[in-house]
């Protein structure tokens, strides 16, 4: 508790999803001044709106978590967008921290930064070892170079800065615009739906056998907290659950807990994405204490939950 009580903290994507459940742990454990850089009032693709934002938050501390994201379908359609908003937002909040003196930068990148064919379970070491999967490896590459500015900025500046790769997230909040979610949210809102409007049938992209790893959001807030306080390196660090299930099983899954009960129609003209994911975990224990703690099962059912609730009215 100690740690934060008299920090200043600068949550970018503080109002997002897991932004959100960042802040509320950041209070749980006693942080009085937490500054959110809204978008509409801050664009930290623009330099300016980067130094306004440090002027106005006048940090300690800087948990960068704003980004451009978004599902396959959205990374297709957005390759230079998604590219270059991410490249400009992070290149720039960690020059201005830099020039701003403050003691840390806490940077969060991506799964999809690592190579396509990546043996599993992923080890940090092999981020170098080839090329990402072509439908996300613009948005993949611009998160990866937070990494290579943390080690270039700490080797050269001294600057203590870390970034973080955390496998997909999922859970209450999330994105169900089906413009752009991931596939979680995606999955949920077609069967909900679908039984809302007594539709016989849901539609699924691809073939069904990549498999996914997938961290619920407040796993990740407590990551990403954990490292913070503790972990003062530049080496890379995964952050996920450590399982592995495939997209045909994930769907039979979201099928059993929403009740759909017609048939599941597979649109194999669509991409798959990646082959297989899944994050070796043992790094972020070592390092910093951190194992993720809800069982998926549990954490659908949550994400379930408030969808019914909350979720529709906002999708």
């Amino acid at each position: 508790m100690g740690f934060w009580s008299d920090k200043r903290v600068l949550v970018t994507g503080g109002a997002g999803f897991l932004g959100s459940f960042v802040v509320e742990k950041l209070k749980e454990r006693g942080c009085q001044n937490i500054f959110v850089s809204r978008e509409k009032d801050y664009n930290l693709v623009e330099m300016e709106a980067v130094k306004r934002a440090y002027k106005d938050a006048n940090p300690d501390i800087v948990i960068h978590l704003a980004a451009r994201v978004g599902g396959i379908g959205a990374n297709e359609e957005n390759p230079g967008k998604f590219f270059y908003d991410n490249l400009m937002m992070g290149a720039q909040m960690m020059e201005q921290g830099r020039l701003f003196g403050i003691e840390k930068f806490v940077a969060l990148a991506t799964i999809c930064s690592y190579p396509k064919f990546t043996p599993v379970p992923f080890k940090e070491e092999y981020l170098w070892n080839g090329y990402p999967e072509e439908t996300n490896a613009p948005y993949g590459l611009a998160k990866k170079m937070l990494l290579v500015q943390s080690q270039a900025y700490r080797k050269q500046y001294g600057f203590n800065s870390c970034c973080l790769f955390p496998v997909n997230l999922y859970g209450p909040r999330d994105n169900f615009d089906p413009e752009s979610s991931h596939v979680i949210p995606a999955l949920i809102k077609k069967c909900i739906d679908a039984i809302a409007n007594n539709d016989s049938r849901i539609t699924v992209w691809g073939t069904g056998k990549p498999s996914r790893e997938f961290l619920y959001v407040e796993d990740a807030a407590e990551a990403i907290i954990l490292a913070t306080e503790r972990y003062n390196k530049s080496d890379p660090v995964n952050i996920g659950a450590g399982f592995e299930i495939t997209i045909k099983e994930l769907v039979e899954l979201i099928v059993k807990l929403t009740e759909f009960k017609g048939e599941i129609i597979w649109d194999t003209s669509k991409p798959d994405g990646q082959p297989r994911r899944m994050l070796d975990t043992s790094k972020a224990e070592k390092e910093f204490g951190f194992k993720a703690n809800v069982s998926f099962e549990s954490g659908l059912r949550k994400t379930i939950e408030w969808y019914r609730k909350a979720g529709n009215k906002h999708a």
